[in-house]
């Protein structure tokens, strides 16, 4: 009996694999360019309006129901890169799935209760280490994000990635180093002088940011010519 899903159409359309030029060319025209995988099928480059692929990627669902030329075919997100700078997305790997078989994909990890937080409120600095965690689920029931709670957080608490529990339907794909991978922190509060020092940091990491982007078309072109690793 096949699975019911929530799904999202996005409409592609084939292309070439090009050089630089020809990927620089279709960001101006407002597409991304991107690579269709899995299945046992031909890998597929691709084209999609950067507008559509924006909203599919934020709807409900984790499957993807991709439209080329009428025939249909159920993918999610493998990959994507993006801009160092802009932060928009300049390629996308998807790879075809089978809504009925597991399958293991990234999800974010959203902390709440942050604001009623004890050790927050104090003054103290909560960082989240871990933003992603590994799932194993039906592609229909990857979820969007899963959800940790940290309204009970205390000043110089640690909590492991262990901690981490799954919605139904869905099992974490942790290691044995789960329970030494902090999940979250909240940390006194900085100095003056560490914080000058951290934004020093951040500088330097924005101009190094900079100089790399001038390299991304050439990194595209290559990263193009090989498949990802399943």
């Amino acid at each position: 009996m096949a699975t019911e899903i929530d799904s999202t159409t996005l409409k592609i359309a084939s292309r070439e694999i090009g050089h630089s030029r020809s990927t620089r060319r279709l960001r101006r025209e407002g597409m991304i360019p991107g690579i269709l995988y899995g299945r046992d099928r031909e890998n597929l480059a691709f084209s999609v309006d950067a507008l559509e692929l924006r909203h599919a990627l934020a709807a409900t669902g984790a499957v993807l129901e991709i439209d080329l030329d009428g025939r249909t075919t159920n993918a999610v997100l493998k990959e994507s890169q993006v801009h160092p700078v802009r932060g928009e997305i300049t390629h996308v790997d998807l790879v075809r799935v089978d809504v009925n078989k597991p399958i293991e994909a990234l999800v974010s990890i959203t902390l709440t209760g942050s604001d009623e937080a004890p050790g927050v409120k104090e003054g103290g600095i909560l960082e989240q280490p871990t933003r992603e965690v590994t799932v194993e689920s039906l592609p229909g029931d990857i979820p969007e994000t899963i959800e940790f709670d940290v309204s009970e957080a205390q000043m110089g608490d640690t909590v492991f990635l262990d901690a981490l529990a799954a919605p139904a339907g869905v099992t974490l794909v942790l290691d044995e180093t789960a329970g030494e991978t902090p999940l979250y922190t909240i940390t006194a509060p900085r100095s003056q002088a560490e914080l000058d020092e951290l934004e020093t940091e951040t500088e330097v990491v924005g101009e190094e940011s900079e100089v790399e982007a001038a390299g991304e078309d050439e990194a595209e072109a290559a990263h193009e010519g090989e498949a990802p690793a399943e």
